[in-house]
């Protein structure tokens, strides 16, 4: 296999070298189902479906970061393998963050749950529909969540090279599990109480709900989209405790970046290119830095409208237009793009001062421009 081009580290070429390992891996499993009974292929067949697509952003800063260190191994499969694992990870936790946001749609389709809702319905199965998709998505993500480990340990590394990285990789999938329970928290407020009418009282109450938010990014997105990514590759690759070190000092703001343009996306973006309707974040409740700021820099009034939009899953068309109206005339909208450029700046800054193969240095790079930039 011809190496992949540092200068564009997402290319066609190696989404599709993921998307081979994942399939391959897939279908076997998915055999391996049907022994058990055939009803189960519909699990393997909704795997693949999810897992179909995407932008591979997390097996492409692992696969890099491993390239920092001691540049493109011969056969790279192995390591895609084991890179490709991050995006089961990755699908795993999409499943179960519809259920919980009671998302109808992902990547432009019928989310799990509603595909097995809808099914259920089709074929006039017995109790609650609803309660069947649930049940149903809830399982999917518990299975890619095994065959995420299973990958990862079947990927055809050596156990001495697998050992390097595997307490990473068993910490971000706590960190993955924690980041989603405290994002639960914020949308509940719980911990942050309602403070009495003033000035003072309200800017407290903000600081600490940007507080959460931002501990949120860390811990759903920031760890686990770029800095322990960066962290498996280069620790495969055997790099010592500076570079794993600086690799997440570039990771953390990076994936700030990252977060920040979602929030952004979820609000702003197109429904055609990002896959999912625009506001849904605010039907949702989610209590993103977008948000926070919004209610930090809003007038009261345009404040308290926002704020009792949020969480509520009726929201019509003119509803998030007037949402998009307060938050961007709050100034919010300027005040995150600010942040995504500041972050990336600091990302930026470390990359440049650690010790990395050029062709690592040039891919991490350009991964960085991508994630900010992107528009899905």
């Amino acid at each position: 296999m011809a190496p992949f081009d540092p200068s564009s580290p997402l290319s066609a070429d190696f989404r599709e070298a993921v998307h081979r390992e994942l399939t391959e891996f897939i279908d076997e499993r998915t055999n391996s189902l049907v022994e058990i009974a055939p009803e189960l292929s519909r699990l393997g067949d909704l795997a693949t479906t999810f897992t179909t697509g995407g932008k591979r952003i997390r097996p492409a800063f692992a696969y890099w970061s491993h390239v920092a260190v001691t540049g493109q191994p011969a056969d790279p499969a192995p390591l895609l393998r084991a890179c490709a694992s991050l995006d089961l990870l990755h699908v795993s936790a999409l499943m179960h963050d519809d259920v919980m946001d009671a998302s109808d749609t992902r990547r432009g389709l019928p989310s799990a749950h509603r595909q097995l809702e809808a099914e259920h319905r089709a074929a006039g199965g017995r109790g609650s529909a609803e309660s069947f998709g649930r049940a149903g998505a809830i399982l999917l993500g518990d299975l890619l969540l095994v065959w995420s480990v299973e990958l990862l340990r079947r990927s055809g590394l050596a156990d001495e090279v697998l050992g390097r990285a595997l307490p990473l990789f068993d910490a971000v999938r706590q960190e993955v599990t924690a980041g989603q329970y405290l994002d639960v928290v914020a949308q509940a407020r719980l911990g942050v109480s309602t403070p009495a009418s003033g000035g003072e009282a309200r800017d407290l109450q903000v600081a600490r709900e940007v507080e959460m938010a931002q501990r949120v990014v860390e811990f759903k997105t920031s760890r686990y989209t770029v800095a322990r990514p960066c962290q498996i590759g280069a620790a495969l690759a055997g790099a010592d405790s500076h570079l794993l070190r600086a690799l997440g000092e570039f990771g953390s703001p990076m994936g700030h970046a990252f977060q920040y343009r979602d929030d952004v996306l979820g609000v702003f973006g197109d429904e055609s290119v990002t896959g999912k309707p625009a506001g849904d974040d605010l039907r949702e409740g989610k209590r993103t830095v977008l948000v926070a700021h919004a209610l930090d820099l809003a007038p009261d009034e345009d404040a308290a409208a926002l704020d009792a939009m949020l969480g509520n899953p009726d929201l019509t068309e003119a509803d998030v237009d007037r949402a998009r109206t307060i938050i961007e005339g709050s100034g919010a909208l300027a005040a995150t793009e600010q942040a995504i450029s500041a972050a990336h700046a600091r990302a930026l800054d470390v990359l440049n001062a650690a010790r990395l193969t050029d062709e690592g240095r040039t891919a991490l790079t350009a991964l960085a421009e991508a994630s900010v930039r992107r528009s899905h």
